[in-house]
C-alpha cells in the first residue's frame, strides 16, 4: 500500500512538472527569435560568463607576463655574456701586462748582473731597500754577492733584511 502511495505521488508530481516543460519547450520551437524565458539558470549562466571574462583576464596577464620574463631572461642571458667576454678580455690584459711586467724586470736584472759590481753597487746604493732587493734576489748568487759587498755596510744589512723576511709571513704547512 505505502508502494501504491509512492508510485502515485511520483506520478503526481511529474505530471505537474511536465506541463510547464512542455510549454517552455514548445515556446522556444515556436518563437525562437525571442529571448528564452526567466529560468533559475539565468543567474548561474551569467555568474559563469562573468568567471569565464575574469580567467581569460588574468589569463592574459599572465601571458603577458610570461612575455615580459622571457624578455628580461633574453637580456640578463645577453648582458651575462657581455660580461664573461669582458671578463675573458680583462683576463687576457692582465696576463699579458704580468708577462711583459716580468720580461721587463727579467732583462733589467740581466743587465746589473753584467755591469761591474762596482758601478752596480753604486746604482744600488741610490735605489730604495725594498726596490734594490728585488733585484738581488733575481741575480745569481755570485752577482748579487759581489754588488752586496760594494754597497755601503748600513745599505747591504737593510737590503738583507728585507730579503730574510719576505717570506716571514709566508705559511709553514
Amino acid at each position: 500500500m505505502v508502494a501504491t502511495l509512492l508510485l502515485v505521488s511520483g506520478a503526481v508530481r511529474v505530471a505537474m512538472g511536465l506541463g510547464p516543460a512542455l510549454a517552455i519547450a514548445q515556446a522556444v520551437q515556436t518563437e525562437p527569435e525571442e529571448d528564452p524565458p526567466a529560468t533559475g539558470l539565468d543567474p548561474i549562466l551569467a555568474a559563469l560568463a562573468a568567471r569565464e571574462a575574469r580567467v581569460a583576464e588574468r589569463e592574459t596577464a599572465l601571458e603577458d607576463k610570461l612575455r615580459a620574463l622571457a624578455a628580461a631572461d633574453e637580456e640578463i642571458t645577453r648582458r651575462l655574456a657581455d660580461l664573461q667576454a669582458a671578463e675573458e678580455s680583462l683576463l687576457a690584459a692582465l696576463s699579458l701586462s704580468e708577462t711583459a711586467n716580468d720580461s721587463d724586470i727579467s732583462r733589467l736584472t740581466a743587465v746589473y748582473e753584467s755591469m761591474k759590481p762596482a758601478d752596480a753597487a753604486n746604482l744600488f746604493e741610490q735605489m730604495a731597500p725594498e726596490f734594490a732587493s728585488g733585484f738581488l734576489v733575481r741575480m745569481q748568487p755570485e752577482a748579487s754577492a759581489a754588488i752586496m759587498a760594494g754597497l755601503d755596510p748600513q745599505t747591504a744589512y737593510s737590503i738583507s733584511v728585507i730579503i730574510a723576511g719576505r717570506n716571514a709571513n709566508a705559511p709553514t704547512q
